[in-house]
């Protein structure tokens, strides 16, 4: 039996959801409930579900958009990670034909390009290269490979604490002398302004989501969204909002402070304090986020995190033009 690849259907969801809980690499980036928060009409929805002999045997929640280019495959742009989601005894044949169900799909549907950013190496709980090898086979090539800061959650967390660059552990046990508390917080307006005033000196740029959205998250997903905030005489003064996007890996999706306050070093305890509630709840990974923006590296953004004992995995970006 061959491998299919249809359009995904609302009736799909339930074994969709089911697949990703279960595979090799699917996070909560990956679901439809994730997914399918966004406003309606945000985005064309074009998730694949591949088969085989009517089983589900992988899934690529992928979206349509139009160009002048043509028309575009990519993957769903409401996720930080898309690629192809796969079921952990992921064989070398399987790999190969789904890339090459995907591929048959596109050019029958019209599509010009077909792009997708798969999750780094460390979403997967059994490590293959086995998609980057089809891709690459069935004509792709990288568009980018952006380099994500993970760190690894060590035997304990005075572990983490020793690989602390250390100006770092200088700076966790200033903030402790100087009264700077971390607690798991619920002030999440407060945090969204300092968010957004910080990104907006910074970089000019508005959060990934509003307000309204964040909360909308938060709603849906109460055990696995968090925000971590420093307080010092109870003034937030820092904040990190963590994604536990799977059983292995929590996310620091946004991570702000207020510079008058960066004396205190709050931002060093703060991710002192999350690195040891990874540990409690045994997560595998932190991954602090990209630290190049189109290949483009902030060096100064990579050395604060190497500084935790953060090191570099690809965020791969393929594409495919026919």
């Amino acid at each position: 039996m061959t491998i299919s690849a249809r359009i995904f259907t609302p009736p799909d969801t339930p074994a969709w959801e089911s697949f990703v809980v279960t595979a090799n690499n699917g996070t909560m980036f990956h679901e439809r409930k994730f997914l399918g928060y966004h406003p309606s009409g945000r985005f064309k929805d074009h998730s694949l579900i591949l088969e085989k002999g009517g089983k589900l045997k992988a899934i690529f929640p992928a979206a349509e958009i139009q160009t002048d280019a043509g028309k575009s495959l990519v993957s769903h742009q409401g996720s930080s990670y898309g690629g192809i989601i796969v079921q952990q005894n992921l064989s070398f044949r399987e790999s190969y034909d789904f890339v090459e169900a995907i591929c048959e799909h596109s050019k029958q549907a019209g599509f010009n390009r077909i792009q997708m950013t798969l999750p780094p190496s460390i979403y997967q709980h059994t490590v293959s290269n086995y998609l980057d090898f089809a891709l690459i086979k069935h004509g792709f090539s990288y568009k980018k490979r952006d380099v994500s800061s993970m760190l690894t959650i060590e035997s304990s967390p005075e572990k983490n604490l020793e690989r602390f660059a250390a100006s770092h552990r200088t700076a966790v046990r200033k903030a402790v002398k100087e009264g700077v508390s971390i607690r798991e917080s619920g002030d999440w307006a407060d945090f969204y302004a300092l968010l957004k005033e910080n990104l907006k000196i910074r970089h000019n740029v508005q959060p990934t989501h509003t307000l309204e959205e964040l909360l909308q998250l938060k709603e849906m997903y109460p055990d696995r969204i968090r925000l971590f905030g420093a307080y010092w005489e109870e003034k937030l003064i820092a904040g990190v909002v963590n994604f536990s996007v799977n059983n292995d890996v929590v996310l620091a999706f946004y991570i702000s402070h207020i510079e008058d306050y960066q004396h205190l070093r709050a931002v060093n305890l703060l991710f002192y304090e999350i690195i040891t509630w990874c540990h409690q709840n045994a997560f595998k990974y932190l991954d602090f986020g990209i630290f190049t923006v189109n290949m483009e590296p902030n060096f100064g953004l990579g050395r604060f995190k190497e500084n935790f004992g953060a090191s570099g995995v690809f965020r791969d970006t393929f594409e495919l033009n026919f």
